[in-house]
Order: structure tokens, then C-alpha cells, then sequence
């Protein structure tokens, strides 16, 4: 099975949707944002995960995860990424 080729892309819109979140609640009018959907099979970490990527000074990125797909992410979600403060 080649992992690479048999991922299912999520769905663009889906994936514009979750960057204009972020650009709004993170307050990022000019950052460049990237949003990726990551499969993992080790112990311990979500089959699925959404990962949102702020690409801002350089040396100053940072990321934010959810543990689920692109698809089942809302608003609320990125919402909540922001109150807690989590970025990598």
C-alpha cells in the first residue's frame, strides 16, 4: 500500500473554511496558514488528526492540533485552540 497515493485528500473547501477561522479568531490577516490532515498509526496518537500551521516572522511558527479530521472540525474548535493558548 503506498500511503502517500491512497490518502483521500480532504475536501478544499473544508480546508479554506478552517484557514479563515484561524486567520479571524488567531487575528492573522497577513500570516500565512497552512492546514493539514495527518494519518498516524504508533500507539498513542489520534488515528486522525488536523494540524493548523502559522507561518509568521521567521524563526516564530507555530502549531496547533486537533484530534480529528478536517471535515469534523468547527468553528468552536479553533475557538478553543485559542483560549488555551496551544501552539507548538
Amino acid at each position: 500500500m503506498n500511503l502517500l497515493l491512497d490518502k483521500p485528500k480532504p475536501d478544499p473547501e473544508v480546508i479554506a473554511r478552517i484557514k479563515d477561522w484561524a486567520r479571524d479568531v488567531f487575528r492573522l490577516p497577513h500570516d500565512v496558514i497552512l492546514v493539514t490532515e495527518l494519518r498516524c498509526t504508533e500507539d498513542g496518537c489520534p488515528d486522525v488528526e488536523t494540524v493548523i500551521a502559522v507561518l509568521g516572522e521567521p524563526g516564530k511558527a507555530r502549531h496547533h492540533k486537533l484530534p480529528k479530521s478536517a471535515a469534523e472540525v468547527q468553528f468552536f474548535d479553533v475557538l478553543s485552540l485559542a483560549a488555551r493558548g496551544t501552539h507548538g
